[in-house]
């Protein structure tokens, strides 16, 4: 079987006249978005023509062929036909990104793939929580991440804690995403699946586009690409731009970023240099008590947050196809990241009881605990007594990775049956160095924590804060391989697994605390089919394991008895465990050609369950927190969908049930109204609900073409309630479910310009996306007069109705 690139099609064709259309396999609607082979089947039986003269070549029968994903590569080699994926196919293209107007990925996953949903936990729409089946993608510090992220076949789960910053990944420079389940080939952290962002390149876009929108909240962004092919070469340019004010008080967003691709390639070759920098500032509001959202929905509880992502990365990618059924992938990185935080907080500071001109940490449970300064002397107290103290905490974080791929594709038959095996290994190895202080300070009435100059040392007894140094290696490598064999022509098995290995080096730059040396491994198998019952209806189920290796950050914070403030202050903690999740998954998937389009569908389920699973659990010093291994969780649930394509009309609607709860006892530590009032801590039951997993999630969708240049639609968004982060225990009222209504419209004035604008939100719900509980003591509300809070409820409001307006300009 020979195979060769070409580039992406909208439809399943037969390229060769003559071809049996009607054994052609139909690619589903999500093929528009996949990368094409064209397979050259196996030659007929039929005896050839007898013609006079020189003999002629039989014809072959040539089919294209829409690949999934198997392996984070950036070419088709690697892939599998979509009708032989034992698992679900999701996929979204460049045309439905576009069509949400947006500069954040996020929001067309939302719109497009029945288990996503977006969690706007740090208040800032560029910096979302992906949620898929209740595992998430964050860019969060402390967030357990269960999902693999990967762009162009690099690896962006951060080394230090394994966030994902989605603003660092340019939105126009995308060509497709697809959210990869049931396959450990994607390595560590593919717990719920993976995300795979695959970009443009010269060779499949030519030509230049401007694109500039603005409206409501000061928004004002801009996009550019250009891509040219020149003979065997290729280049690709985008940059991007975006300002916005925010709809809160405090969360102003800059965005700058870059993406440029080089590629040459033959009939047997290709090779690609690309590269990005991206400089990113936000404001992130976070979660507000809800008593201060009656009075203002921008409002925000200690001021400021901040965050500075900085990234630069380069990535040579090859592919030789050394013999007409063998193909060798490979691919060598670096990627630097920077990032700097800055979080205003409440104090567990405060004046002695016993000697009101000094400082003491954490009086209440622990009397007398001197706060120190940088010295290690106890600090005196310079604030006046009717100040209410906060602090300051600032962290750094500059991450170096470097890496390496190599895989093999071969296409032989095997005992006279198509087949397809696939062997890598990888290797990648990151150095981190992360810091962090403590400033104390004052907060005043609009809830801004004010620096005084005064930098806290170690303090606390057992509870530390105090600076930190800390130099992190990671050195993760793997060795996978899978093989998909075609036992009938209808009937396909596949199989294969992965190795990881995870070595985690800790090395305390002040003191010896923190030192550690952690190495984790395990072989994740897999195993799954397909079934073709008819050329329009395919039947698939598989299994699989994964696992997630604890992260530094993890592994430096996990001893309830001496917890750390989340993401800044770290203490030598008791080992982890890794994270092993087990899936499977069945359904059936099809298209079918009707008088009004084409008719896509998929319906299947899943169970997911995770043994050792890892959870950021909260101390009873409100802002303190560690990790810890929790037992068994298990999120299973069901996902269909269903979508018409027709040259006038594009429907999607989607439902996707997620069940997620806990299957040990636990006992917690919260902040809920129902812990317990003298151990502040929570009874988990087995089956208890998993909290800010919300169980329904129903998407709908409509694009109409009223004339060949005016098109208008829209989507609307319907997820059900959830659990708040500390109600483990299920006891307090849920966070209310949420329903949003968007619409659209554009107008193509000539082949070049076309205006087009969006009203988000359109009924204006004002709704919540992620709730969690706080101490309420610690801050009084300045607004009711300084009375203590009395509802510990606090949530992240979402934006309220948004009107934008733009002009795209195409050459």
């Amino acid at each position: 079987m020979g195979v060769r690139l070409l580039l992406v099609g909208t439809i399943s064709i037969c390229v060769v006249p003559g071809t049996d259309c009607a054994q052609a396999q139909t690619a589903p609607r999500d093929s528009e978005v996949l990368p094409a082979i064209e397979v050259v089947a196996p030659a007929t039986a039929a005896k050839p023509a007898r013609s006079r003269g020189a003999p002629q070549a039989a014809p072959r029968n040539l089919r294209r062929v829409f690949v999934y994903p198997t392996a984070p590569t950036t070419t088709a080699s690697s892939g599998m036909d979509v009708d032989k994926v034992p698992a679900s196919i999701n996929a979204v293209g460049a045309g439905q990104i576009a069509r949400t107007g947006s500069l954040n990925i996020a929001d067309a996953l939302q719109q497009q793939v029945p288990g996503i949903i977006i969690s706007d936990t740090t208040g800032n729409p560029f910096q979302p929580d992906i949620q898929f089946r209740g595992f998430v993608a964050s860019p969060v510090a402390g967030t357990p991440q269960g999902l693999a992220v990967y762009q162009n076949g690099v690896r962006v789960n951060e080394a230090f804690g394994d966030t994902v910053n989605w603003d660092l990944i340019p939105t126009a420079a995308i060509r497709s995403v697809t959210v990869v389940t049931n396959n450990p080939a994607f390595g560590l952290n593919a717990l719920g699946g993976a995300v795979n962002v695959l970009m443009k390149n010269g060779f499949n876009y030519q030509g230049a586009e401007i694109n500039t929108m603005g409206g409501s909240f000061g928004r004002i962004q801009s996009s550019a690409q250009w891509g040219k092919q020149i003979d065997n070469f290729s280049v690709y340019g985008a940059l991007e731009g975006a300002r916005d004010n925010g709809h809160r008080n405090f969360s102003e967003s800059a965005i700058r970023r870059f993406y440029g691709d080089v590629g040459y390639r033959t009939d047997s070759s290709e090779f690609h240099l690309n590269m990005g920098v991206a400089s990113n500032n936000f404001g992130a509001a976070a979660a507000v008590p809800v008593e201060l959202l009656q009075n203002y929905w921008g409002a925000t509880y200690t001021t400021p947050q901040t965050t500075a992502n900085r990234v630069a990365y380069a990535n040579l990618t090859g592919k030789v196809e050394v013999t007409p059924t063998w193909t060798i992938d490979g691919s060598a990185r670096v990627r630097a990241f920077q990032q700097k935080t800055v979080d205003g907080n409440p104090t567990a500071t405060q004046p002695c009881l016993a000697d009101s001109t000094l400082l003491c940490f954490n009086e209440e449970t622990a009397p007398g605990a001197p706060a120190n300064g940088l010295n290690g002397v106890q600090l005196a107290n310079p604030f006046p007594d009717t100040a209410v103290l906060g602090q300051i905490d600032r962290t750094s974080t500059r991450s170096v990775t470097t890496g390496a791929t190599l895989q093999a594709t071969n296409t032989d038959q095997l005992f006279g049956h198509n087949n397809q095996f696939m062997i890598g290994t990888s290797i990648d190895s990151s150095v981190t160095r992360f810091g962090a202080t403590a400033e104390l300070g004052t907060i005043g009435p609009n809830y801004v924590v004010s620096g005084s100059g005064i930098f806290l040392g170690p303090s606390g007894i057992p509870i530390s804060i105090g600076p930190v140094s800390l130099r992190a290696t990671n050195r993760y490598t793997g060795l996978y391989a899978l093989d998909t064999f075609d036992v009938t022509d209808a009937f396909s098995i596949t199989g294969g697994g992965r190795f990881n290995h995870a070595s985690v080096v800790l090395q305390d730059q002040i003191g010896t605390d923190l030192n550690g040396n952690h190495t984790f491994s395990r072989f994740n198998p897999t195993i799954g089919g397909t079934y073709k019952i008819t050329p329009e209806l395919t039947a698939y189920a598989g299994y699989s394991e994964a696992n997630r290796a604890p992260t530094p950050l993890e592994l430096a914070c996990a001893d309830p008895a001496r917890p750390c403030i989340i993401g800044a202050f770290l203490i030598a903690d008791p080992p982890l465990k890794q994270v092993i999740s087990r899936t499977v998954e069945a359904g059936f998937r099809g298209t079918k050609e009707l008088n009004i389009g084409t008719l896509g569908w998929k319906v299947g389920a899943f169970r997911a369950t995770n043994a050792d699973d890892i959870l950021a659990i909260p101390s009873p010093l409100q802002g303190f927190g560690y990790f810890q291994n929790v037992g068994r969780t298990r999120r299973q649930g069901i996902e269909a969908q269903v979508n018409l394509t027709s040259k006038t009309l594009q429907l999607y609607a989607s439902y996707a049930l997620v069940d997620a709860r806990f299957l040990d006892a636990l006992e917690l530590n919260s902040h809920s109204p129902f812990a317990d009032p003298f151990s502040e801590t929570i009874q988990v039951l087995p089956g208890n609900r998993i909290p800010a997993i919300p169980r329904n999630r129903v998407k709908f969708g409509i694009d109409y073409s009223v004339t060949d240049a005016f098109k208008v639609g829209g989507d609307a968004l319907f997820v059900g309630s959830q659990y708040f982060v500390g109600d483990e225990s299920n006891q307090a009222a849920r966070l209310p479910g949420y329903s949003v209504f968007n619409l659209h419209a554009s107008y193509q004035i000539n082949k070049t310009f076309q205006i087009y604008g969006r009203v988000d939100n359109i009924l204006d719900n004002r709704y919540a996306t992620y709730g969690t509980f706080f101490d309420t003591g610690d801050v009084p509300n300045f607004a009711n007069g300084g009375a203590q809070f009395t509802d510990a409820r606090s949530v992240s409001p979402a934006r309220p109705r948004a009107f934008y307006a733009g002009l795209k300009a195409t050459f």
